[in-house]
């Protein structure tokens, strides 16, 4: 049985391996939200940004994309995520059963917010977001960038997220 990778935020733009397969896939029981304050790549101590991550709400979905892992891959693609996900152990990763587009259901590797976590933030404004996002920059680049890939893959994709579409919006006009 092949291994899987939902993706919801920068692993459509950016998974950091060849997927064999890639299917919009659908995730029960969470919502994709940015409510995990960046401290490493899109962010820093002083000036802390925001990333996506997984909440888990009942009730809610979040439609993204299922990667699939070549057989011979699972070891390398498994380690290069944990270095890229955990690096500061507020994703935990868990393996979840994700929804395919075709009908299938296929058990994935996902990373989702510990609530418990001091990054955790969820439930700030959007505005309140928009003006974190607008000024923050990590390891990996501005925040902005961050929110602008994702944002674009997702309607690239036909997935657009309304929340991350008034966001691009807004940061945008911040930025000038």
């Amino acid at each position: 049985m092949p291994m899987w990778v939902f993706g919801y935020g920068s692993l459509l733009w950016k998974p950091g391996f060849t997927p064999t397969a890639q299917v919009v896939a659908r995730l029960a029981g969470y919502a994709r939200s940015f409510c995990m304050s960046s401290i490493h790549h899109r962010g820093s101590q002083e000036e802390p940004g925001l990333v996506l991550a997984l909440d888990e709400q009942p009730g809610a979905a979040c439609t993204g994309l299922a990667l699939e892992v070549a057989p011979d891959q699972e070891e390398s693609v498994l380690a290069y995520l944990r270095e890229r996900e955990l690096v500061s152990s507020a994703y935990i990763e868990k393996i979840l059963p994700v929804e395919l587009a075709d009908g299938r259901t296929v058990d994935a590797v996902t990373y989702v917010i510990d609530a418990g976590h001091v990054q955790y933030c969820g439930g700030l404004p959007l505005e309140e977001q928009a003006h974190i996002i607008a000024r923050a920059t990590g390891g990996m680049g501005p925040n902005s960038e961050y929110l602008w890939n994702t944002a674009r893959h997702l309607d690239d994709l036909g997935l657009g997220d309304e929340d991350l579409t008034w966001l691009a919006a807004r940061v945008s006009a911040i930025l000038g």
